[in-house]
């Protein structure tokens, strides 16, 4: 078995089912491999980026390993952008990226980026990029290094790992095939950093203290749901969730204040600021959920912060107690240790302000993308995923979508690449064949990368894109205008997007009116194909966002 067919069955038996890449000279030999062994299905993309975003989407809401894969130098150069949103974002994902042969290196050939003789250094920059990247020099070294990179991609805090496979070594025999043994030990709570937080958490239920929870992506990635709901009902503790974690619990639950942050709920702000105790669960503290990183946003509060990566606790605000540890087994260990020390609190009413239920008074010719919002939630199936795209509609749909059925939003995280979502809905969709995949996306990041919609139809995977149709980049506008007082370069025309998914073999709708996005989508569902939908949507109204003074 040479080195090519080790990495694939070696994938393989971990479970790995799809892999997302791009053809080039310098992994050919891996991609006969894949077609030769039958175990892997690869969806073959247009650009090595999209292949990227969709191993995110492939990996997000679940325990996949993404797996993307390129040739050498200017092909690897296109999984950065994904390789970012894996690294800041928690998501483990594996690159896998051809190099050119040893005897070839310094020389300046085709796609070459050793970082000899002026040419790019592939290895320095994958290592500024994932948690680790490998060279297989040796044959001999393939099992151990995909082992170690497998396992390095799910330790802790997970993210993206890389290997480098050289023309000159991917058909050479290996001598030690073996299959590959995931061993990621569990990030465990300390005993007495939970006995602390338990006590703190007893004594602020006993005196009557003002308890709020924010629910970040780490509870999701964790499938922490459960658990964190138990001790929220057992104690009455309000809770909000970041943009990253929005539909973590139904936003109809009695103690939902809806989203927090600058695009957050009146509700959110509105009870954290007389809170005493905030109870973050599985938080990085991103821009969007701590109003641009307000200096001090905790004062005066007694900060419980739980999170499985040490170096998170106390990066932006210092907590009273930080607690390093997976959220499902400390909020398990938590209400366990809470049990004898504080007894269950009676409901309270609870005054909520949410976007969701406000009145939206408008009369213009096209689209709210507001109205558009809710009219996407209403029409949503249960367990459907909503992936939002960087831009305007992103904070539209955090605003107003509003997810009760074990729903899910997800926005591009905090490195927020324009187009990560438009492709990352790809991925999602393959993971989850049984759910419903809408990606809500502005004409601005659908034109980055929507040519991977044909690569949706070439493999059947029935996403249905939403395009909140502007006419322009309308975020960027508002923040031209408020800083420096004039627009520039902000505007652009879009192509007949109905006429395009058509051509392409999938299906395209124009939506003019709000009633006649109903009947689009509907059949969008039915139809379950790649589809389309371009709502023109008014320019000139900008989402909630605004910042705690």
């Amino acid at each position: 078995m040479n080195v090519g067919a080790s990495l694939v069955q070696g994938l393989a038996g971990i479970g790995v089912k799809h892999v997302f890449g791009g053809a080039g000279e310098a992994n050919a030999a891996m991609l006969i491999e894949i077609k030769r062994s039958g175990v892997l299905e690869p969806i073959i993309v247009k650009n090595e980026q999209g292949a990227s975003f969709m191993a995110c989407g492939y990996a997000m809401f679940s325990d996949n390993l993404g797996v993307c894969f390129s040739t050498a130098g200017p092909g690897e150069f296109n999984l950065f952008s994904g390789l970012a949103v894996a690294l800041s974002d928690a998501i483990p994902v594996l690159a896998i990226s051809g190099y050119i042969p040893k005897n070839h290196w310094g020389k300046g050939g085709l796609n070459e980026a050793t970082g000899l003789s002026r040419t790019p250094n592939s290895r320095v920059m994958f290592n500024a990029t994932t948690k680790k990247s490998w060279i297989i020099e040796d044959p001999a070294q393939a099992c151990d290094i995909l082992e170690d990179a497998v396992n390095l991609a799910f330790e802790g805090r997970p993210g993206p790992v890389h290997i480098h496979v050289p023309t000159d070594v991917i058909e050479r025999e290996v001598p030690n095939h073996r299959p590959i043994a995931l061993s990621v030990k569990p990030v465990l709570p300390d005993p007495q950093d939970l006995d602390r937080m338990a006590g703190l958490l007893a004594d602020a239920v006993a005196g009557g203290k003002s308890i709020m929870a924010i629910i970040g992506y780490g509870a999701i990635r964790s499938g922490a749901q459960s658990e964190i709901l138990a001790l929220l009902e057992r104690y009455q503790i309000p809770f909000a969730a970041t943009m990253d974690a929005k539909g973590v619990l139904s936003e109809d639950h009695p103690l939902s204040l809806g989203g927090f942050g600058t695009s957050g709920d009146p509700a959110g702000e509105q009870y954290f600021a007389k809170a005493d105790v905030v109870l973050a669960m599985g938080n990085s503290f991103a821009q969007n959920a701590t109003f641009g990183f307000k200096p001090d946003l905790f004062a005066g509060k007694t900060l419980l912060h739980i999170n499985i990566d040490p170096h998170e606790i106390g990066k932006v605000y210092a907590p009273a107690c930080g607690l390093v540890s997976d959220v499902k087994p400390a909020v398990n260990q938590l209400n366990a240790a809470l049990a004898d020390r504080a007894g269950p609190v009676a409901p309270q009413p609870l005054q909520r302000q949410r976007y969701v239920d406000e009145q939206i008074g408008y009369h213009g010719d096209k689209v709210h993308p507001a109205l558009l919002s809710r009219e996407i939630a209403r029409l949503l199936p249960e367990n459907a995923f909503v992936m939002g795209d960087a831009g305007g509609h992103m904070l539209w749909l955090n605003c107003y979508l509003h997810l009760t059925k074990n729903q899910i939003y997800q926005n591009p995280g905090s490195f927020g690449p324009m187009a990560s979502n438009v492709n990352g809905a790809i991925g999602l969709k393959v993971a989850h064949p049984d759910r419903t995949v809408v990606a809500g996306v502005g004409d601005g990041a659908y034109l980055m990368a929507g040519f991977e919609f044909m690569t949706a139809v070439t493999h059947k995977i029935p996403v249905i894109w939403v395009i909140f149709n502007n006419g322009g980049f309308n975020v960027i506008r508002q923040f031209q205008m408020m800083t420096l007082g004039e627009t520039a370069y902000t505007d652009f025309p879009s192509p007949d997007y109905v006429a395009y998914a058509r051509a392409c073999g999938g299906r395209g709708y124009r939506v003019d009116r709000l009633e006649d996005f109903a009947p689009a989508f509907q059949e969008a569902l039915a139809a379950n194909e790649p589809t389309l939908i371009d709502v023109d949507v008014e320019d000139t109204v900008y989402p909630p966002y605004h910042m705690i003074k």
